[in-house]
């Protein structure tokens, strides 16, 4: 943001977010038809695909294990014998953590019944693998839905929904300090929110990685960062749940005992296996799991560049085109880049088409997502965040503090009070023969 500082007021020249008027039969029609397909054999051998590269990765492993003693290998010191193993099987579990989120990106395809055209295999298939990796399916299916009916909405929304200049706590807003566009704020103001706020480089960083190692399941267990007007206790394993509604109860119990079959079957085979083999097989990747789950959905739905509506502004479109696409590990080249996209099945790169439309596989995402992005373009819309990675997900977290508890269309304010975007509504009244030109009102 371009700063200028004048009679003690700090004043950024911020970017404008084009707040979308298209309805959602103008975005479908714009995905060819052939993408809507679902084949319950063609998702089946993503899955089976998946189990081999999981099997090949530890296969690996353990060939390149075997081969760090001293008749395989010579080294000046015993100890770089197991810095070596711990160097082979700390790359196992980030790779197998990675093909494993594929794998939760199935399952999660199943809850959007986009696996196949049956209810029954796509609730079957979901349940077994969520179950596999701790998730308890229907329960979050549900609350998944609902975020995706109400993405972006300040009181309907699910999960990721911003803590108000209140709810922090914060210094009551001053009108002759500060606007709520965040443009312009005196020193004074911002020095009152910085202390207010505590940030700092070191505080972001264990924020953030406190958040990567245990926000999917303080979500699931607290509704941690899930919606704010929800009582306290709420959690994805009570069946009475606010989230959920009375006839979900059964679906509720069968999630639940899905994560209690999971439990013991990690408990077992600590038991038979010792803790040190289960963990190093198991539980080191399904916390990388954990972790690229909010990486990857937190970046998606977080970011200084988008807004958040109140009921009066927001429609299911608005919500829908309120997500980011980004490169997983795009930050670390090209290949890696590759590498992220396609061992998680595409679900951070094309995560606005997945908004307009759930249904569609993962397997025509990405032509979809290329013919949704030219009919965005042509509405001056642009939704192509920066990769995502721990660089990315530092930067956001320290942008992204708080919101005002007024106004309909919200962005995320920093520490110091300042808002990286503003809105402006489309003006199609530079439309020529029928070519919508945007040129952007201002709010």
């Amino acid at each position: 943001m371009k700063t200028t500082v004048s009679n003690g007021r700090v004043t950024v020249e911020q970017d404008t977010f084009v707040i979308p008027d298209l309805t959602i039969k103008d975005l479908l029609s714009a995905i060819p038809k052939h993408c809507f397909e679902r084949s319950a054999l063609r998702s089946s051998l993503y899955v089976i695909w998946d189990f081999f590269l999981i099997g090949c990765i530890w296969k690996a492993a353990v060939y390149l294990d075997a081969l760090v003693t001293p008749e395989h290998i010579s080294l000046p010191s015993p100890y770089l014998y197991s810095f070596a193993r711990f160097a082979i099987w700390s790359l196992y579990a980030f790779a197998n953590g990675l093909v494993m989120t594929g794998l939760w990106v199935v399952a999660h395809e199943c809850g959007h019944q986009a696996f196949s055209e049956s209810k029954f295999i796509n609730n079957t298939v979901g349940w077994f693998l969520h179950s596999a990796l701790g998730v308890p399916y229907h329960s979050w299916r549900i609350s998944h839905a609902k975020h995706h009916a109400s993405t972006a909405h300040m009181t309907q929304d699910q999960v990721f929904v911003p803590k108000t200049r209140s709810q922090r706590g914060l210094p009551e807003f001053n009108p002759e300090g500060e606007n709520l566009e965040g443009s312009s704020v005196t020193q004074e103001v911002m020095k009152e929110l910085w202390e207010a706020i505590g940030d700092s480089p070191l505080a972001a960083a264990l924020g953030a990685a406190s958040y990567l190692l245990f926000g999917w399941p303080m979500y699931l267990f607290t509704n941690a960062s899930g919606q704010k007007r929800y009582p306290e206790g709420t959690n994805h394993f009570n069946p009475k749940s606010i989230i959920f509604s009375p006839h979900h109860f059964m679906q509720i119990v069968m999630s639940d005992i899905g994560v209690v079959f999971w439990a013991a079957a990690v408990a077992a085979s600590i038991y038979h296996f010792g803790f040190s083999s289960t963990f190093r097989l198991y539980l080191a990747p399904y916390l990388w799991v954990n972790h690229w789950l909010i990486l990857i959905t937190f970046l998606q739905h977080t970011d200084p560049l988008l807004p958040h509506y109140r009921a009066s502004e927001f429609t299911f479109p608005r919500g829908a085109l309120s997500t980011l696409d980004r490169n997983l590990l795009g930050d670390l080249g090209t290949i890696m880049g590759w590498i992220g996209a396609t061992t998680t099945h595409g679900i951070s790169e094309t995560h606005v088409l997945h908004h307009v439309n759930s249904k569609i596989p993962h397997y025509h995402a990405w032509e979809a997502a290329d013919a949704l992005r030219k009919r965005l373009e042509q509405a001056g819309i642009k939704l192509q965040g920066r990769p995502s990675g721990w660089g990315e997900m530092y930067r956001v977290f320290r942008e992204c503090k708080f919101v005002e508890d007024d106004g309909d269309i919200v962005f995320y304010k920093n520490a110091y009070g300042l808002a990286h975007t503003r809105p402006v509504f489309p003006d199609h009244s530079a439309s020529d023969s029928g070519v919508e030109v945007d040129t952007g009102k201002e709010l």
